[in-house]
């Protein structure tokens, strides 16, 4: 059996290949007595093979990279419970405080699922484009895989910034790193040599896949941050908001229900240009409810699953919400959770009311550094996606939007407010997303200014895993947070360690400056 073919049977028998995502629509067939170099003939069998490329985005959320983007900022926290649950040998007290190291576990998870990804996609790139089958679509195919692949070294630069670049799947000599700067510029190549070959159709069969709308979208999230990721070639304003105009001139469609795309069933969004998809049933692990949610409240809640009362929203995040914006009351869980049976407030197992209050106080073993275990109840819980009555399986059904419509329009404000000019038009982008949260027009703005749009992403897209990358292009990254973080931190943070796992297999790695 040749290499080639040996490659392309273990990728189909793979663990990877067990279950293939909602996106590919397969029925069950038997594929075991197919000659390799015949398969990848219809559309099916090409579905099978490039599943794992998208099924490698369930790694991003709510996964290590999702988790350490949100609890590094100040939208998230991961607060130690009275019992020491959630102390996590410490990595949450070290993320939220901005004291992580190259030893901090979920920065070597990050680390791990974004390799993974590419990794991934230079192993499909290989079998298809050397495979002796006639494949249809070969180039699109090709194309959609590395602009995949561009998406994770999107993350890596954003996360990692210095990191080898590698696409060549025969290539087993250990890589050094490579400069952010270039790293950026090899993401923007990529794309630019892709996106028009890609699929340009929004319908069932494109829904979860690569197509031309989520790699221009991709590009305007590049240009957006050109100042921070590659700042010798100066800011990509206009840039920017030419990529977000082709998007808008697709049939992309903000949706009127705001909560659609956190649905259940969210695959119906319109607003959806790039979503992860994940499946009840095995189809990867969205499991957000319950990692957030208190032991006690699927009693409350109607859910038949175990939650872990863990990641929780920050206090002063909650509070910046305007009290009539509806997407406060969606997005986060607070109050009393009561027990459906009798009505009755639920107690916890310290003896006290299950009423989740927005403030998070420490209050037991508190260490040198003001770190301490905080009551079961305090702070408020993540039910953005909606909750399945009866859920009986932590792997929830929901779709996770990695790119949406509202970003495009608020990426678009951004750039036009940031040149100096139409500002009718920015206005107009910012309110097209925000009215969808109000009932009173006269919470819409006359004339936005970059802090309008920069809290309007805050307010939109909480728990999106996008408040670390605007924090650190809006300057308040590196900002005290009283009660939590208590100075400035070190400009060096911007950037995450590399792993010391990675440093220690690979001698040729340069670890980022100032860890």
């Amino acid at each position: 059996m040749n290499r080639l073919t040996k490659n392309l049977l273990m990728l189909l028998f793979s663990p990877a290949m067990l279950y293939v995502a909602g996106c590919t629509n397969l029925d069950e067939e038997v594929y075991d007595k197919v000659v390799a170099d015949e398969f990848g003939v219809n559309e099916k069998q090409i579905n099978a093979i490039i599943a794992p490329i998208y099924n490698s985005l369930q790694g991003f959320f709510p996964g290590a990279p999702w988790a350490l983007a949100e609890a590094s900022s100040d939208m998230a926290v991961v607060p130690t419970r009275k019992g020491g649950d959630w102390w996590g040998g410490g990595q949450w007290k070290e993320i939220e405080t901005h004291a992580w190291t190259p030893n901090t576990a979920y920065i070597n998870g990050a680390y791990n699922n974004i390799t993974r990804g590419i990794s991934t996609c230079n192993q499909i790139y290989y079998t298809i484009e050397n495979s002796k089958a006639e494949i249809p679509n070969r180039e699109r195919i090709l194309a959609e895989i590395r602009a995949v692949r561009a998406f994770w070294y999107y993350v890596m630069v954003d996360y990692f910034g210095n990191v080898p670049v590698v696409t060549d799947f025969n290539d087993t000599e250990l890589p050094t790193n490579t400069p952010r700067k270039d790293v950026y510029a090899f993401v923007v190549n990529e794309l630019n040599a892709v996106k028009d070959l890609l699929r340009d159709d929004i319908t069932v069969s494109s829904y979860g896949k690569m197509t031309k709308g989520a790699a221009y979208t991709l590009l305007a999230k590049l240009y957006l941050n050109a100042a921070v990721w590659n700042p010798e070639g100066g800011t990509k304003w206009q840039e920017c908001a030419d990529a977000c105009d082709m998007v808008m001139g697709m049939d992309y469609v903000l949706e009127p229900d705001w909560r659609t795309n956190f649905a259940v069933n969210n695959e119906i969004s319109r607003e959806f240009i790039f979503p992860a998809v994940f499946t009840r049933n095995g189809g990867g692990n969205n499991n957000i409810a319950q990692q957030s949610l208190h032991y006690l409240a699927p009693v409350a809640l109607g859910l038949n699953i175990s939650c872990w009362n863990g990641i929780s929203v920050m206090p002063n995040y909650y509070r910046a919400f305007d009290e009539a914006d509806k997407r406060r009351e969606w997005s986060f869980l607070t109050g009393p959770l009561t027990n459906p049976a009798t009505g009755d407030v639920l107690i916890t197992a310290h003896g006290r009311p299950l009423i989740h209050h927005v403030d998070i106080t420490k209050v037991y073993s508190i260490d040198a550094d003001g770190w301490g275990q905080v009551e079961q109840e305090d702070g408020g819980r993540c039910i953005k996606w909606e909750l399945e009555s009866g859920l009986s399986a932590p792997a929830q059904e929901n779709d996770f939007g990695i790119f949406r419509l509202a970003d495009v329009y608020l990426m678009k404000a951004e750039a036009l407010v940031r040149l100096g000019i139409e500002n009718d038009e920015a206005t107009r982008l910012v309110n097209e997303v925000r009215k969808r949260a109000f009932d009173d027009p006269a919470k819409l703005f006359n004339s936005v200014t970059l802090d309008d749009v920069y809290r309007e992403r805050r307010f939109e897209f909480a728990w999106e895993g996008m408040t670390r990358q605007d924090q650190i292009r809006f300057g308040t990254f590196l900002k005290a947070i009283p009660g939590w973080k208590p100075e400035k931190s070190n400009p060096d943070l911007l950037l995450f360690p590399l792993p010391q796992n990675a440093l220690n297999a690979n001698p040729n790695l340069v670890q980022n400056p100032g860890y």
